[in-house]
């Protein structure tokens, strides 16, 4: 048995206690106030449980409650779960909120408590990195989480200050979302007055059935098709929200499971769609700052909602996202020796020194030390 939104607002708050059994992971990208956190193998006996009051089961979709609240019926206790977990109540917060305050509060956290971590930041990479120049025609590309809807509002500040013309369409690519996922992402844009685009394709449904690197593709994919739209729509530039810890994440992945020295460019030209750029104007800006920015607001974006899994954070499953976090895990226990490990980690790709490389590739040609060491 289950109980929707609607029919648990109108309970008395007393006479319920809600008990969130979402992992870690699903958990931080947004909580419900008020909600016992507890895993489903630790709800019976628990000292946090009120066994007493109605107990409203919730997962991310609504799915996994309904096995935990069987269990504590038959323990003889009234619980229930609710329908559509997480994300059905995320919806409900989001139906109530007023478009025209939120946007005006994000926005005025990006002017003041957050322009030293993001503004500056943002508008630094934009500067140092020539990604916005007279004439260009941006594609934002949103694709729902906190990264790219935050540069979204980044970009809308930037229109307000800009000291040159330029123009920017914000876009949002379905590849397969899910309806609720998809209800997510408008309502998002909505809250935050983001003017979307949104175009659909079935990416999802391409890779679904793919063993070898289904992210991989599905990222490649994606890209591929940003590109066509945004040059359908006359578009010079698409811009990405990677951010710092992207980049120093890559510098080390790429070293450690590539055996290769790369970085994660700030902008670079596309290969298949002439005249097309690629832009990640969140470059120096630190992910912890996203997070503040994000919770600081009162904020929840989808992640990655593929069919893999309604929670990888592009991507996160066990191909790409376990080496990734293993990176993660190996840069915070680097940074208790050394607090500087980070920002070394970043710079260390601005100071390479050709005269100490064994070898190295230049627009696709492999160039060794010994082609020059005699003539020196």
């Amino acid at each position: 048995m289950s109980i929707s939104v609607k029919r648990m607002k109108k309970l008395l708050k007393d006479d319920y206690q809600i008990i969130d059994i979402r992992s870690a992971a699903e958990i931080a990208h947004g909580e419900i106030p008020g909600a016992v956190i507890v895993a489903p193998e630790n709800v019976l006996d628990n000292k946090n449980i009120d066994y007493s009051k109605k107990l409203i089961i919730c997962c991310a979709r609504g799915e996994k409650s309904e096995e935990t609240a069987r269990l504590l019926q038959s323990e003889g206790y009234d619980a229930q779960s609710l329908e559509g977990g997480f994300g059905a109540w995320l919806l409900d917060k989001m139906s109530m909120t007023d478009e025209n305050e939120k946007a005006f509060e994000v926005e005025k956290s990006l002017r003041k408590k957050f322009r030293k971590e993001i503004w500056s930041k943002f508008t630094k990479a934009v500067n140092t990195y020539e990604l916005v120049k007279p004439g260009d025609k941006i594609a934002v590309c949103i694709s729902g989480g906190k990264d790219s809807m935050l540069m979204a509002k980044c970009f809308q500040e930037l229109k307000l200050h800009d000291k040159f013309d330029f123009d920017v369409k914000f876009l949002v690519m379905d590849p397969g979302y899910s309806p609720r996922n998809r209800q997510v992402i408008e309502e998002n844009a909505r809250i935050l007055n983001i003017p979307i685009t949104v175009f659909e394709s079935d990416i999802f449904e391409s890779v679904y059935n793919i063993e070898k690197s289904p992210c991989y593709l599905c990222a490649r994919m994606r890209r591929g098709h940003l590109y066509a739209y945004a040059k359908e729509l006359g578009c010079n530039k698409i811009a990405l929200g990677h951010h710092y810890d992207d980049v120093i994440e890559t510098i080390l992945m790429g070293m450690l499971y590539g055996a290769q020295v790369q970085t994660m460019m700030p902008k670079l030209h596309s290969t298949n769609f002439e005249g097309m750029e690629l832009i990640r104007p969140l470059y120096l800006v630190r992910e912890d700052d996203i997070k503040a920015w994000r919770d600081y607001n009162g904020l929840n974006f989808i992640q990655c909602a593929c069919k893999f899994t309604d929670t990888c954070t592009t991507c996160n499953n066990e191909e790409n996202q376990s080496k990734r976090v293993e990176i993660k895990e190996l840069i915070k226990t680097l940074k208790q020796v050394n607090p500087h490990v980070e920002s070394n980690i970043f710079r260390s790709v601005e100071n390479v020194n050709i005269d100490t490389v064994i070898a190295y590739k230049q627009n696709g040609v492999k160039h060794n030390f010994l082609d020059e060491y005699d003539n020196k």
